[in-house]
């Protein structure tokens, strides 16, 4: 046992585990007892510092407050415990406040009279406000009033409406009842143009027949009538052959007249030796040499020469009629040298159409009389009057 310990101890054999952790340990708590022993003397030197300097310190002395009589601009002089000095200046002029009082009460002064001023803007506003209210209040008034006007205008054109609506339906019917009359003066305007046509085609056959009569001539003429207005003196061209008879002319031929609704004018031949004088000459046939058997845009504008056979046209007829009251005066005469006529004292082309074309160009003839035995036109049916 004794060789085993010396053994260990000579470290020719090596410990155990149990030896290793039993030195582990003592190793701890030596470092631990050291530790404890640093912190405590730690404590201690600090505790001896705090009492020495609680103990053994000299108290600070206190400044010391004086005033210096040496120096006039220095009235205060603290000497602090380092034996340093501070010298404290004072203004010996004491401040105004006299002109700071002055100068408060004027700003309260300038305050109070901005408040009343203030005030009296608010009041006077007020005053503006009541007066715009009640002006307001009126022009709503007036114009309820005048909303009830209107309404009341309202009522009354709507009840006007109904009785122009009454009376254009009368219009309309009466509009009606002239249409059928011109148109029934068309037709017996076309009677007319044809009894003359035939007329003069049977003369031609008689005369081609051998019969021994003399050349035939049909004129259908208008004149105006004896009293009716003048043209316009600001205008001296003539209107129509009548016109031109009343200026001294008394010699059949061509002419220009300038109509009031056409301006422009055109070329007629006029009469002024048959029957007083002064008709305007709108249809000619004498020799057979224009054929009359036209459509309706030549008779409405018009064919053949103004020298030999021709038809003015309803157009033109349309714009001389209506500008006056004119005379028809139908003349005719056979081969055999015997003559007849027929003269309406009215007379006119689509006088009561407002569009003419439209209508036909309807006639009007009246007042019948002569030789030819054409008086049907003058049958209640034709007049439009």
């Amino acid at each position: 046992m004794v060789n085993d310990r010396w053994k260990s101890m000579d470290g020719d054999q090596p410990s155990s585990p149990k030896e290793k952790v039993q030195k582990l340990s003592c190793g701890y708590m030596v470092c631990l007892v050291l530790l404890f022993l640093a912190v405590l003397l730690a404590m201690a030197v600090t505790g001896a510092l705090l009492f020495l300097n609680q103990y053994h310190h000299a108290p600070d002395t206190p400044p010391l407050i004086s005033t210096n009589q040496d120096k006039t601009q220095a009235l205060v002089t603290i000497d602090r415990a380092d034996s340093s000095k501070i010298n404290i200046f004072i203004d010996p002029n004491c401040p105004d406040y006299q002109s700071n009082l002055a100068r408060l009460e004027g700003l309260q002064s300038s305050l109070l009279a901005a408040v009343f001023s203030r005030g009296d803007e608010v009041k006077a506003s007020e005053g503006q406000d009541r007066a715009l209210l009640v002006t307001v209040a009126d022009q709503v008034s007036r114009l309820t009033a005048r909303t009830a006007q209107l309404r009341q205008d309202c009522e009354t054109l709507k009840r006007g409406q109904g009785g122009l609506s009454q009376e254009l339906s009368l219009l309309q019917s009466e509009q009606g009842r002239l249409i059928e009359l011109l148109s029934e003066s068309q037709v017996n305007l076309v009677k007319v143009v044809s009894s003359v046509s035939d007329a003069l085609d049977s003369l031609q056959r008689e005369h081609q027949g051998g019969t021994a009569r003399s050349h035939g001539k049909a004129d259908l003429m208008k004149g105006p009538a004896r009293a009716r207005p003048r043209s316009c003196p600001n205008d001296p061209r003539p209107r129509d052959c009548y016109d031109i008879y009343m200026s001294g002319q008394r010699e059949d031929g061509i002419y220009s007249i300038f109509p009031t609704h056409y301006p422009a004018g055109f070329q007629v031949s006029c009469d002024m030796t048959m029957a007083g004088g002064g008709w305007t000459v709108f249809q000619r046939r004498k020799d057979g040499s224009v054929n009359f058997f036209q459509g309706w845009d030549a008779y409405k504008n018009g064919f053949g020469k103004i020298t030999g056979e021709h038809w003015l046209g309803l157009k033109r007829i349309h714009t001389l009629t209506i500008q006056s009251h004119y005379e028809l005066r139908i003349e005719m005469e056979d081969f055999e040298n015997s003559t007849a006529y027929a003269q309406y004292g009215t007379f006119g082309i689509g006088l009561y159409s407002v569009d003419p074309e439209t209508d036909g160009y309807p006639l009007t003839v009246a007042e019948y009389s002569g030789t030819a035995g054409l008086n049907t036109l003058s049958d209640s049916r034709t007049q439009t009057r």
